[in-house]
Order: structure tokens, then sequence, then C-alpha cells
């Protein structure tokens, strides 16, 4: 589904918006949300209608009481409405968008209900519409790292308000400079920002030239060539060189120092790397959560290269093998504690802790971290999880159909996350000799996902016996 403007729609729902457009205007506000609702309602892709009835929300709210009720109510994520509309997100989007707009019919800032239309909206393949429910998600939770990059990338795919996210962006920026998901996000803007100011925008619309184009074409290939993941080998040298000379005369330079740090480590050149890291660490800006975690994985890329380079076929190669892995794994666990220590509100890195205990066959240790863990919002469902894969090695095969059962409810998209839920738990209630609810999970991810692992054939066994 495509985002259509007012003049892509049919005479009768344009003469339909012009009634919302003209009761929003006299600040009728009731009238105009029905209004707006029943043209978006058979057009959700009208990006227009949508955009106007966000201000009529808002206007309306604005007039409306405020105070601890009001609180209470922006507040609740488990209204009837809300439960609604997570129930219909996986099935049918533009139905859950749709229920998620009448309840910011009545509190137009409600963060669950634009999450609800954030995740339909790119279900449906609506970016602009996305950006419009993330915008006023990041202007309420400014700090929330993962919405703001969520928005800045959102913004990015949409091609509009580069500026706005831009403004977020910063802001976190200053704050933590060696997050690379902020820095990556930062490159994904800047890239946009360099393609519609270089004139790509205006040449969509019949506005502009290629001259207008051109004249930035080289800024535009230097980004491009800096935002590639896996840089080629002469892109890769021809930035180390450049940076190099640019920190003889930028020796401060805090981002030039991390992304010449990161060339590096692509090169495999992991003492020049880390000696860079130092480097940051030693400065006045001191330490952060994001730079500590950038070394530690640096120096395990480098036990995994040192891996790499040994002769398969030599004799003893596979003692070596067990042996590196053995100093990787020592080091990953003492490095992730420290970070533990050093940050302890930091549930992010408890949760990298409570995987390695768990890949180190710790159990207790790892149930402890995951348990703190799913107290993040964004690290929840994996940690309940890891903690439903924890009981089910103790045994405790209850409590672990009850973790899983309670992520799955958590889960309203059934994406690859959600199918792996759903599998663990027929697992394990084959694990208990329950078969048939066991097939009940199966069929569940068979109906909509053959493909999906060993579930097609479990399911023909099932039936085969039968």
């Amino acid at each position: 589904m495509a985002e259509k403007h007012l003049n892509e729609l049919p005479p009768d729902l344009r003469r339909l918006y012009a009634k919302a457009v003209e009761a929003a205007q006299r600040d009728n506000h009731d009238y105009a949300l029905t209004l707006f609702c029943q043209v978006l309602k058979l057009e959700p892709g009208m990006f227009d209608a949508r955009k106007a009835l966000r201000a009529a929300q808002a206007a309306k709210s604005a007039g409306a009481s405020t105070g601890f009720f009001k609180k209470m109510i922006s507040s609740a994520g488990s209204s009837p409405q809300i439960t609604k509309a997570k129930f219909a997100l996986s099935k049918n989007p533009a139905e859950a968008m749709a229920i998620a707009e009448e309840v910011l019919n009545g509190d137009a800032n409600n963060p669950f209900a634009h999450r609800i239309i954030v995740d339909a909206a790119q279900a449906l393949e609506l970016p602009q519409t996305a950006v419009l429910s993330l915008e006023t998600m990041v202007r309420q939770s400014p700090k929330d790292k993962h919405l703001v990059v969520e928005f800045a990338n959102t913004v990015a795919q949409a091609g509009v308000n580069a500026a706005v996210a831009e403004k977020y962006l910063d802001e976190l920026i200053r704050t933590t400079p060696y997050d690379p998901d902020l820095q990556q996000a930062q490159k994904n803007l800047s890239a946009h920002k360099t393609m519609d100011e270089g004139g790509y925008g205006a040449l969509e619309d019949g506005k502009g030239s290629y001259r207008d184009i051109l004249k930035n074409k080289e800024e535009a290939v230097s980004l491009e060539q800096e935002q590639r993941s896996q840089k080629t080998e002469d892109v890769a040298l021809r930035l180390i060189e450049e940076y190099e000379t640019r920190l003889i005369t930028e020796p401060n330079n805090q981002k030039l120092i991390r992304s010449l740090a990161e060339l590096y480590t692509q090169k495999n050149q992991f003492a020049r790397a880390l000696t860079l890291y130092e480097r940051l660490r030693s400065s006045e800006l001191g330490s952060d959560a994001a730079l500590d975690r950038a070394i530690a994985e640096t120096t395990v890329r480098q036990y995994d290269f040192q891996i790499a380079q040994l002769n398969p076929f030599d004799e003893g190669t596979s003692e070596k093998i067990a042996a590196i892995n053995a100093e990787k794994t020592a080091f990953q666990l003492a490095e992730c504690q420290k970070r533990v220590e050093k940050y302890p509100t930091d549930l992010a890195i408890r949760f990298e802790l409570g995987q390695l205990y768990f890949a180190a066959g710790k159990i207790g240790e790892a149930i402890a971290e995951f348990q703190k863990a799913q107290q993040n919002a964004h690290k929840r469902i994996a940690a309940m999880s890891f903690l439903a894969q924890c009981f089910a090695k103790r045994g405790m095969n209850d409590s672990a159909v009850r973790t899983l059962q309670n992520a799955i409810k958590e889960k309203p998209a059934f994406d690859e996350e959600k199918k792996d839920l759903i599998y663990q738990l027929g697992c394990v209630f084959e694990k208990m000799g329950k078969k048939a609810e066991a097939i009940e999970q199966f069929l569940i991810i068979y109906e909509s996902d053959v493909t999906y692992r060993d579930v097609g054939a479990k399911v023909d066994a099932h039936y085969a016996g039968q």
C-alpha cells in the first residue's frame, strides 16, 4: 500500500475530506475527528487526512482537562481498545490502526496507541504515517535511544522530517558520543539530507535539474562510501589514509578517532584499532558503555581472526582452536562482569551477561541476569525467551511454559521472534509428554510457514501417526 495525497482520491472522498477540514477550522473537533476517521477507514494511506487528523486530535486534547486522571489514561497500556488493537495488528493492520486512532481521538499523546500505529504503518508500507507517530513518541521520550534511532531510520526511509530527527539525534550524541547505533543513524540521515539538498527530491517532483545534483555529487559519493557496512578494500584504505591525515590537525576529534578505529577493525588491524579506542577512553570525555562494548567486540574479533588464520589440516589445530575459544570465553565473561559492575543500571549489559552465562552453561547465574534484563522494554521478550530455556534446562517445565505463554501474549506481531517463542513452547510440551498441546503450537506456525525449522516434519508425522 502506498501513501496517497488529496489529488489521488476519488471525488466523494475529497468532498468528505473538505468537510472534515471545514469542521476543524470551526473548532468542531468531534465532528472533524469523525469525518477524518471515515476518510482513513476507506483509504488508510491518505496521508493528508492522517496529518490533519493528528492536528485535530492535538487541538482537542489541548482543550481537554489535565491532571492526574488524564495522566492515568495516557499511561494505561491495557485498555480494552489498546488490547483489541494489539490482537488485530498481525491479521489486519489497517483495522488496528483505525482502533488506535479512536484512542488518540480522546488522548492525542497515548504512547501505546502511537506504537500500534507505527507497527501497523510499517506493515502496510506507509513510512510517512509511521514518522508522524514516531515524532510524537520521541517528543515525549527524547532520551529513549532505541526510539530516537527508530525515528531517524524511518525518517531516512520516508524522506521527510530529516531536520527534526537530526535534532533529537544530536542531543543524544552529545551525551553518548561513541554509541554506534546513534552514529549509524546519523550517517543514514546525512546521506538522505545530501540526496535531498542535492536536488534528487526536486527532480522527482519535476523540478530542479541534474546540474543541481552534480554539484553535490562528490559529497554524496563520499557519504555513500562511508555508509557501506562492508567497505571494499580500496575505499577502506582511502578512508584510513584520509582520516589519519585529518587526525594530525584534528587530534581531539572524537568522532574521527572512532571512525578510524572501526576502519582498522574492519581491516583486521586490531592493535591500531584498540590503541585508538584507548585514546578515546583516556580523553577528557572518559569512557562510556558504548565505548567499552566497542573495545570488547574488537578484542573478540581479534580472537576470531586468530582462529581463522590457523591451517585446519595442521596437526594440533583443533587443540589450538579450543584453547583460543576458552580464552575468548573467559575474556568475554570477565569483561562483561566488569561492565555490569561499572554500569549496574544498564539492563542491556545484564542481558548480554545472561547470554554469556547461558552459553557457558552457568544456568543459575543466567537466570538472575535475565530476570533483571526483562525490565528493559527493548530486551523483555528476548530475556523471557532465554529465561524459558533456562527453566527447561533445569527441568522446570511448568515455569518454562508459563514464561513462554506470557511472552507470546506480549508479542502481537507474528514475526520470527514470535514463531521462535511458539516453537519453544511446543518443544517444552513435547518434553512434558503433552503431545496434543505440542502439536497445537506447531500447527500455529505450520498454517503460515510450513518451512519453519522442522515444523513441517513434526506436523506430518503427527497426522501420519493418526
